[in-house]
């Protein structure tokens, strides 16, 4: 029986296990921190379980659109909200705990370091093993002289831990985390101002959606601040950020989102054989490969496409290939992602740049959401999908939904991608009326007609 040992029980690490233990593995899964990992304890589940409740927040503030009117104060009773994320993430630690328990794999907790060719010591304990899998994730970066005190200066991991909700947050990055936290903060009736080191928010998104995300952030009164921050200071009524040019930016608290550093420290891996980037990231080849004999490593600590769906089929291909199941390399270009604001950002496949920039070739349709009924009915005022086909084939490239739960309506894109489908094929697929997801269809007859 081949032996495994996993370190590292993020979606990487608990989905490889279950492959392996599916395929007749003896599995052991090394956690320091919880099953789950940081994305469960403290990350994705938690961020995504406090946006539920700024979502909740946006339409109350909105029902006027319906004719619904708010005759009491509405307000967000936050030691109640932070005690449903903490909750809410420790139940789904215990459920991924309880099902690696059933499915017999081995649980081990504490800080693992490679000991030498399959051999991996925790604590006393020297776990021996034919197949190593690395799924150690990635922690909150810090910028020098904005170190997070867990009082007023914070990273996204601290933020549960505050009495009250902050009343003028400053969000130091305009990336996916920044932009969430600032529109939750917003919603929830924080003053927030994000500052963006880039021209435009979500400078890695598609820019037709960034910018109509933008829009909306200032019409809801955010206030958006150009500048990369140089450090943070305290004050008697909060903090204090200054900017590499020399402007200040001052607010109750602040929250800096500016990346992520690989758990690689202290493993022993360049005395493994085990090679990082400069950046401290394992590499890794498309089967999740590292460059030592038998150790394979997964998720956040590689830098692959930094989302939980990429970290668990990273781990789940390193198990097939590893016992010797028939397995497809990694496939990035059928990857969908989303941004959780409101509107929510989707996308998957091609990309507009790559579009304008000549490196493919697609015909592009984008089609405002203003026109769709459902959108209508519902008072849905911003968002747009668009479809991008291959020319002469119709065959669908990638997709981008901006749109009340897009992270929905992008799986039909996805299928779409992953399976080859035409816009022919999709055009002639029933939606239902009315849906958002007509939006999707309608767009794909309008392609259709773009053809030659």
């Amino acid at each position: 029986m081949t032996r495994i040992a996993i370190v590292g029980g993020g979606p990487a690490g608990y989905e490889a296990a279950l492959v392996a233990v599916q395929l007749g593995a003896e599995v052991t899964l090394i956690e320091r921190d919880g099953i789950g990992g940081m994305c469960v304890l403290a990350d994705c589940v938690p961020s995504k379980t406090f946006i539920a409740t700024s979502d909740a927040m946006t339409e109350l503030s909105q029902a006027d659109r319906v004719g619904v009117h708010a005759t009491g104060s509405v307000g967000v009773a936050v030691a109640e909200v932070h005690a449903r994320v903490k909750s809410l993430a420790l139940a789904q630690s215990a459920d991924i705990a309880a099902t690696l328990a059933r499915a017999g794999v081995r649980l081990l907790t504490g800080a693992a370091r490679l000991a030498g060719p399959g051999r991996v010591q925790v604590g006393d304990e020297l776990v021996e093993a034919d197949v190593v899998l690395l799924a150690v994730g990635a922690h909150p970066r810090v910028v020098p002289g904005a170190e997070p005190d867990g009082e007023r200066v914070l990273d996204w991991r601290q933020l549960y831990d505050l009495n009250e909700l902050p009343a003028h947050l400053v969000v130091v990055g305009s990336g996916v985390t920044g932009a969430e936290f600032a529109a939750a903060y917003l919603a929830m009736g924080c003053e927030v101002t994000l500052v963006s080191s880039r021209e435009r928010v979500l400078p890695s998104e598609d820019a037709d959606a960034a910018e109509l995300l933008q829009q909306v952030f200032e019409r809801r009164g955010m206030k958006i601040q150009r500048g990369r921050a140089a450090g943070v200071e305290r004050d008697s009524d909060g903090v204090v950020v200054t900017l590499t040019d020399g402007s200040r930016v001052t607010g109750s608290h602040v929250l800096m989102t500016v990346g992520s550093v690989p758990n690689t420290a202290g493993l022993g891996l360049e005395e493994a054989g085990v090679a990082l980037d400069e950046g401290g990231f394992i590499k890794v080849d498309r089967v999740s490969r590292t460059t030592a004999a038998g150790v394979y490593a997964a998720g956040d600590c590689t830098g692959v496409l930094m989302l939980a769906s990429v970290a668990a089929m990273q781990g789940r291909i390193a198990m097939w290939h590893a016992l010797g199941e028939a397995v497809a390399p990694l496939m990035l270009w059928s990857v969908s992602s989303n941004v959780f604001t409101d509107p929510e950002v989707a996308s998957v496949g091609v990309t507009q740049k790559q579009v304008d920039s000549g490196i493919i070739a697609a015909n592009v349709l984008k089609l405002p959401l203003a026109t769709n009924a459902r959108a209508k009915m519902e008072g849905i005022t911003d968002g747009f999908v668009k479809l991008f086909c291959r020319p002469g084939s119709g065959s669908i490239l990638g997709g981008v939904v901006v749109a009340p739960h897009a992270s929905e309506l992008i799986l039909s894109v996805s299928l779409a991608v992953q399976n080859g489908l035409t816009v022919d094929q999709v055009a002639h697929t029933f939606s239902i009326y009315p849906s958002l997801s007509g939006s999707l269809t309608e767009a794909a007859r309008q392609l259709m007609l773009h053809e030659p």
